[in-house]
């Protein structure tokens, strides 16, 4: 009995040494906790958009691309939990909030009934020199899980970004939407055509980003697009 015990007492002895916290609120997190803590968790702001309803990022893309259909998991608040969430994740080296947000939209778009099979999951890319300085793509582990929960296969090397533009967080729509420049490219066109592909970012503001991926892989293939991300500027 107490041997198979052990391991819960080693977890207990270590959360006590090196206590774990909430990614949205510091909270401490307790047995069976993770990422958020379970009031963090109950209020996170759900969409609850689906792939079968218009929605207001669907109404984001009317007249700019030709998609089939867009979604979003979270409402991104301005202070709140999803932005703790997102700020931790891109900067603060917690790529594993990625993997703990796919297992979550994934299991929910796994049962959505206006989701077609999709044959691949595509992360919106990085620069090769953020992403050398990051070490990472913030939406890698988001997007592998997506791909699993959907039995897709999982891409991150036909789509590439062709120059280093600033962060753009700091500025106003307005600003972003003016600044618009065609980015990205394909970078290996072999297994693109006629796919059904799920294409993923973190937050979506404009939809500016997600537009000029899009547009990259409309302009040469005859493919069928959707849009994931984590979560949306309301």
């Amino acid at each position: 009995m107490i041997i198979t015990k052990l391991p819960n007492i080693i977890n207990d002895l270590n959360t006590v040494l090196l206590p774990r916290v909430c990614f949205g609120c510091n909270a401490r997190l307790y047995r069976g906790e993770q990422i958020l803590c379970t009031p963090c968790r109950d209020q996170i702001p759900l969409t609850e958009y689906n792939f079968l309803d218009e929605n207001s990022l669907d109404r984001t893309f009317y007249g700019r691309i030709t998609i089939e259909k867009a979604s979003s998991f979270l409402f991104f608040n301005d202070p709140g939990v999803v932005k703790n969430l997102i700020h931790y994740l891109k900067y603060r080296n917690q790529p594993r909030i990625g993997t703990f947000l796919g297992d979550w939209y994934g299991a929910l778009l796994k049962k959505d009934k206006g989701l077609p099979a999709i044959d691949l999951v595509m992360p919106v890319p990085m620069h090769p020199k953020k992403l050398k300085k990051r070490g990472y793509n913030q939406v890698e582990r988001f997007g592998k899980q997506l791909a699993h929960h959907l039995n897709a296969d999982y891409c991150d090397d036909l789509l590439i970004k062709t120059n280093n533009t600033p962060t753009q967080t700091q500025k106003s729509r307005i600003f972003r939407w003016q600044h618009q420049t065609p980015t990205f490219a394909i970078a290996k066109a072999q297994g693109l055509v006629n796919k059904k592909i799920l294409l993923v970012d973190d937050v979506v503001t404009t939809g500016a980003t997600l537009e000029a991926c899009a547009r990259a892989i409309n302009d040469e293939f005859n493919v069928t697009i959707y849009i994931a991300t984590m979560a949306m500027v309301p």
